[in-house]
This record gives structure tokens, C-alpha cells and sequence, in this order.
């Protein structure tokens, strides 16, 4: 099984090199990485073609303007440029634990979006990681939240089980598995989200309306969270309105969507 990486970015390029250090150091490595770029400037371009060269697997930058948060729509570009028939995403801040991609290969399956929990590091923790490339394990200091989640074990993730089929609590798209005929069955994430909100349970939910189910993963696949403020949610409530309509209508395909791509 052949694997497309995608990494969301935006304008933080220390962190982007600190997860693309955990991705180097795979038991498992992808077959392609693509980042996902909202439309970051020079530094984080000098970055990625500086580490083309020696990456051991393909590093592909997909970018596009910056025209405001345009996350939806970022992924999107990255899921027309993917290779390979299986999705790992993402975000740019999020380092991986050595199996992380062998967790989430173990653990595919067909008709099965798979969605993987993080570890929330604090602000020290975060900044020794930037800083030094220090490794974070279920040991570490400065662990912020959900220490227990940095235990990996089959196990462990099989005794608690993968949850309800169709439920779309505790869905983020940092830590997201899915087959690509999958996405485009469903015109991919819904480009009219713009700002922060639940564009990841949009997608899920379309995935379920159109005969899909989750897999909720725990101590497994696991990845450490860096530090930084919360993004502005200014928009939630439109965004919000554009969920409700969604879980409304059972829509399956998104009107604006990968199909729709703009430059």
C-alpha cells in the first residue's frame, strides 16, 4: 500500500522542519510528502527546497496566494497533487511518533476514514523541541494535556475500540487517514469554510452520509502537539451554519470543492 503524506502549513517554518524531522526518522516511511501551504512566504519555500535535496522520499510544496485563512481549500490542492491511493494528514505542528505512518497503515482499511488523537505539548516543551529537534515520548516534561495519549499500544487501541461508526465527536484533521477515490467521491473539503471552524467534521460527516465509517484511534498513531494561540474565530458561526446544513440535507459532494479549485 502506497502513501501520500500531507502536512498543512502556514508561516511557521520552525515547526514545519521539526515535523519533517519526525517524518524522516519513520519506521515506515510515506512514498510522497506534500505540503500543504496557505500561502506562506520565503522562508518557508527556502525551507522546503533546501531540504529537497537529501529528503528520502519525494517533498512536494503545494502553495497557493494568501488570501486569508483558506484551509479547505489548501487540502484540496494537496489531494489533486497526491500519488498514491492512501492519505495520511496532518498539520504542520504536529510531530510524529517513529510508527506513526506503520500505525496508521496497520490500521486501514476500505470505506474507512480513520482519525487519530494528539498530545497537547506546553509552551517549554515546544520550545526545546524548535530549538534542539529534542524528541518527545510519554515521559517528557511539559506535557500540557493528555499524557496518556503518548502510551502507544495495539493493545491498548483495540481494548478501547474505534468508537461509534458515524459519530463525529473528537474529529480533527491533524491526525486524519483516508483512501483519495474516497475524497473525490465527495469533491473533497468544502472550500466554502473560510476561518477556523469544523471543516473537519464536514468532511467526515459527508464521508458517513456517503457509506463511509470512522475509526476512532487511541494509542496508536501517535503525534505530539506544539505549543502555539489558537487560531481567530471570527467566522464559527457562518461555519457552523455550513455544518448544520450538511448533517440537514445528508449531503454527500460539497458545491464548492476540489472540482472548483481556483488559483
Amino acid at each position: 500500500m502506497s502513501i501520500s503524506l500531507i502536512i498543512t502549513t502556514y508561516n511557521w517554518p520552525a515547526a514545519l522542519n521539526a515535523v519533517l524531522a519526525s517524518v524522516e526518522r519513520q519506521s515506515r516511511l510515506p512514498d510522497e510528502v506534500i505540503i500543504a501551504d496557505d500561502g506562506s512566504g520565503q522562508a518557508t519555500r527556502d525551507l522546503i527546497d533546501t531540504l529537497k535535496a537529501s529528503f528520502p522520499v519525494p517533498l512536494i510544496h503545494s502553495w497557493h496566494e494568501d488570501r486569508g485563512f483558506r484551509l479547505s481549500a489548501s487540502r484540496n490542492r494537496a489531494i489533486g497533487l497526491a500519488s498514491f491511493d492512501y492519505i495520511i494528514m496532518i498539520d504542520g505542528d504536529l510531530v510524529l511518533h517513529p510508527d506513526f505512518i506503520a500505525d496508521h497503515l496497520a490500521i486501514a482499511e476500505p470505506d474507512c476514514l480513520v482519525t487519530g488523537k494528539r498530545v497537547k505539548m506546553g509552551p517549554d516543551l515546544s520550545r526545546e523541541i524548535l530549538a534542539a529537534n529534542v524528541r518527545p515520548s510519554v515521559f517528557s516534561p511539559g506535557i500540557a494535556r493528555g499524557r496518556e495519549l503518548a502510551l502507544r499500544s495495539r493493545w491498548l487501541c483495540e481494548k478501547t475500540g474505534w468508537g461509534a461508526p458515524d459519530s463525529i465527536e473528537g474529529i480533527h484533521g491533524c491526525n486524519l487517514g483516508f483512501w483519495r477515490q474516497d475524497a473525490l467521491a465527495i469533491n473533497g473539503f468544502n472550500q466554502a469554510f473560510e476561518g477556523w471552524g469544523p471543516e473537519d467534521k464536514e468532511f467526515a460527516l459527508r464521508m458517513y452520509h456517503n457509506g463511509k465509517w470512522r475509526k476512532r484511534v487511541k494509542f496508536y498513531a501517535v503525534a505530539f502537539h506544539l505549543h502555539h494561540e489558537e487560531s481567530c474565530r471570527h467566522q464559527l458561526t457562518y461555519n457552523n451554519l455550513l455544518f448544520n446544513a450538511t448533517l440537514k440535507d445528508r449531503s454527500i459532494r460539497c458545491a464548492q470543492g476540489i472540482n472548483e479549485l481556483g488559483g
